[in-house]
């Protein structure tokens, strides 16, 4: 195991320059080849800080961000709901391969089988649940009326895959 190496007062002397030059924690410990805890210490004995504003700046942007991207997810999931929603009651062609010759066959049907509408109910529910924990999670928006819908959505498909079943 290798032992640090001593601070000392040259290092001092350099955290004190280099946060006069209003450099990071981070930046002066990269500069110094020292670690973020060593560069604390030292500047907590020379009564230093560190500027925080631009941490809680770039930790609000990526809140920001993180909030946007998971309203485009919420939106996705509820558009991909809505679209397998009309293919549960639309028009469908259905195939199977069979017989000794492995023969294909398919046909058009006015609505997909049974079975196939009980797999579509289980993702509209799956992408309709998604949706709805983002909605919960992300009390950002503070839309009663999105929540509303949202909750609506889900009790209609959970009313739906009971109906299919």
């Amino acid at each position: 195991m290798t032992r640090p190496r001593p601070v000392t007062q040259a290092d001092y002397d350099r955290v004190k320059e280099l946060h006069a030059q209003k450099l990071s924690r981070n930046a002066i410990a990269k500069e110094m080849g020292r670690s973020g805890k060593t560069i604390s210490r030292i500047a907590d004995e020379l009564g230093l800080t560190f500027d925080r504003e631009r941490t809680k700046v770039a930790t609000q942007a990526k809140k920001d961000d993180a909030a946007a991207r998971r309203a485009k997810l919420q939106v996705d999931a509820l558009a991909g709901a809505q679209k397998l929603m009309g293919q549960m009651f639309s028009k469908a062609k259905i195939y199977n391969f069979g017989g000794k010759e492995n023969d294909y066959n398919e046909r058009d049907v006015d609505e997909p089988p049974f079975r196939d509408k009980r797999d579509i109910a289980s993702a509209i529910q799956a992408l309709a649940n998604t949706a709805l924990k983002l909605a919960e999670y992300d009390k950002a928006t503070g839309n009663e009326s999105e929540k509303s819908m949202l909750t609506d959505l889900r009790e209609a498909l959970i009313n739906a895959r009971k109906d299919a079943t």
